[in-house]
């Protein structure tokens, strides 16, 4: 029997709106949040602002459309009802009937190619969502990229410092006292990553940065499969030759 679905409403909304609805629907059909975030291509905490904020309506449309896909197509592949969404999400009108400007944090890339993002446990639970457009431009200017991650230092397959394991020095692993550590994968000196095919892994994952970078980092040997990123961060570059 699957597991039964509460409703998450907030005390004293005797009626979620259709938004949250929709919602509920696809969470008792197996999608979570989180799901459901990547489906609309926004943070999963706007869809907890569906209940909580009573936030939304500009998702109607496309949420009427993946339950469509799910409940009669059989549709059950994230990208596929990603895809489907992409085309019923317009933005939401001002009172003069102008469209709304989109919130978002302005993703830096200077003319030299030098970028920076980093997420944290919240973000990295949603997939690293704000990581992907960075990922996604350095990939257009074709940049180099490397990149940092922090879990459970059980979680690695090498021991710090081995040079089976990038960076193969101690100077670029730190240890921390909740028994993680952090290690640099890529660098200036040694190349780095073409941004492109990390783009391409991220697209191949739905958009979960996350999920891309730590299949890379199993699919090479360097993490056990079963332990979670806690922390990542993002570094790209112009290569030398570009310029």
């Amino acid at each position: 029997m699957p597991p039964r679905f509460r409703p998450n409403r907030p005390a004293g909304q005797s009626e979620p709106n259709e938004a949250a609805q929709l919602a509920d629907q696809l969470q008792t059909a197996g999608y979570t949040k989180r799901d459901i975030a990547r489906i609309i291509n926004r943070d999963a905490s706007l869809v907890s602002q569906f209940y909580t904020k009573n936030k939304g309506a500009a998702f109607v449309p496309a949420l009427r459309q993946v339950l469509a896909a799910v409940q009669t197509g059989g549709i059950t592949d994230l990208p596929e009802l990603a895809a489907i969404a992409s085309q019923h999400i317009t933005r939401r009108t001002t009172a003069s009937g102008a469209k709304a400007r989109v919130r978002s944090k302005a993703v830096l890339i200077t003319p030299t190619g030098s970028g920076t993002g980093r997420v944290g446990t919240q973000a990295i639970a949603s997939g690293s969502a704000r990581l992907r457009p960075l990922i996604a431009e350095a990939a257009r200017l074709g940049l180099r990229l490397a990149f940092t991650v922090r879990l459970a230092k059980t979680g690695y397959v090498h021991s710090s410092g081995s040079r089976t394991d990038s960076p193969g020095i101690r100077r670029d692993v730190i240890q921390r006292a909740d028994h993680t550590e952090e290690r640099s994968y890529g660098s200036s000196s040694t190349g780095g990553f073409d941004a492109a095919d990390f783009a391409r892994r991220v697209d191949a994952a739905g958009g979960d940065v996350t999920a891309a970078v730590h299949q890379w980092l199993v699919e090479t040997g360097r993490i056990r499969a079963d332990v979670q990123i806690l922390h990542l961060e993002v570094r790209t570059w112009r290569p030398r030759d570009a310029t």
